[in-house]
């Protein structure tokens, strides 16, 4: 939601209305009130955290299928990171896919840092532009070890993915058959290949991939339908830089969206919103020290409307989340029905 335009008279802020350095800026029922808004905000995230991503790590090594398949939303399994979504890709596509991305969204934020200097990150734009380059950036690195392995796999090397995985003696829940019948679960074992379970830079690397989904969503969508128009009545002329910062990081993102084999839990939803609470204490303390205007007027406390806004920003995730969550559906839908034989991502 980067406010930085070009204009005849040089980098558009918005106007400081009142000192947020005062104790009376801080002490008083808007303030309470928004801090209700951002504590219940946190306390929801993390429970939700802890109760499909916790628990699960300590429950993801039991035998019992029943347990593997109630906690199978929260898995993810290392070759999920860096296979594509259809068998006939070679990773090594998926791996130049992320390389390019990465160096142009690595490029475009040296660009604009470069430009308008640090300050730049005091935007809530940068911080999700930024989650996405190092997405993509890490990605290159998980894709690259992912060729290694596919073509270890192709020269006979079965060691990480086959035979290791046999040793570990790890069923796959998310892929056996989805029956009404407790018999079928009997047999599938016998007929799946066990999957290596991914190490925390896999996790680190979907954790991620979801923050930014949603975030893209929301700068985005926010950029476009409300400030676009609000600066367009204010006679503000939109840069390219600019224009390149709210589309090509959606772009990107829905590129690689369509070329991986991610899974997409919506329980997620909580890093997400951690994510803007720790920007929203950020811009709080920041203005507590120093007097500043405020980067989106929507999180000025001076105003009346401020918990309106404060709680329709909250609520606001919510649809941005479940717009990934529809799209990452209708791949699942579409692809699976056109490429029944070689579609190879888990839901």
């Amino acid at each position: 939601m980067n406010i930085v335009i070009a204009s005849s008279k040089g980098t558009w802020h918005p106007i400081m209305t009142v000192d947020t350095t005062t104790q009376s800026y801080w002490l008083n029922w808007k303030v309470f009130v928004c801090a209700i808004l951002l504590m219940l905000s946190t306390i929801f995230s993390s429970l939700l955290i802890w109760k499909y991503e916790v628990l699960s790590w300590k429950t993801s090594k039991n035998d019992d299928m029943e347990i593997q398949k109630e906690t199978s939303l929260s898995i993810l399994y290392e070759d999920e990171t860096w296979k594509p979504c259809l068998k006939g890709i070679h990773p090594a596509w998926l791996l130049a896919f992320r390389v390019f991305a990465f160096i142009v969204l690595l490029v475009l934020l040296i660009l604009i840092t470069f430009t308008d200097g640090g300050s730049i990150f005091y935007y809530y734009t940068q911080w999700t532009f930024t989650s996405v380059t190092i997405y993509f950036g890490l990605g290159c690195l998980l894709s690259m070890h992912g060729c290694y392995q596919h073509h270890k796999k192709a020269s006979g090397d079965k060691v990480n993915n086959v035979d290791g995985e046999v040793e570990q003696g790890i069923y796959d829940a998310s892929t056996l058959p989805q029956s009404s019948n407790p018999s079928t679960y009997d047999k599938a074992p016998q007929e799946h290949i066990v999957r290596q379970h991914a190490g925390i830079w896999g996790y680190i690397f979907q954790i991620i991939f979801q923050i930014s989904a949603g975030a893209v969503m929301l700068t985005d969508c926010a950029f476009w339908f409300i400030i676009v128009p609000f600066l367009t009545i204010k006679d503000y002329n939109i840069n390219l830089l600019t224009i390149s910062m709210h589309t090509i990081n959606a772009v990107f993102l829905l590129g690689d969206t369509a070329l991986n084999c991610m899974r997409f839990p919506w329980f997620r939803i909580g890093y997400f919103c951690l994510w803007t609470v720790t920007y929203v204490i950020f811009q709080w303390i920041i203005h507590a020290i120093v007097k500043l205007w405020w980067p989106y007027t929507f999180l000025d406390l001076s105003s009346h409307y401020a918990p309106l806004c404060y709680f329709s920003m909250t609520l606001l995730h919510i649809p941005c989340y479940g717009i990934f969550i529809l799209i990452m559906k209708l791949k699942h839908n579409v692809l699976s029905k056109r490429f029944p034989d070689t579609y190879q991502c888990g839901r």
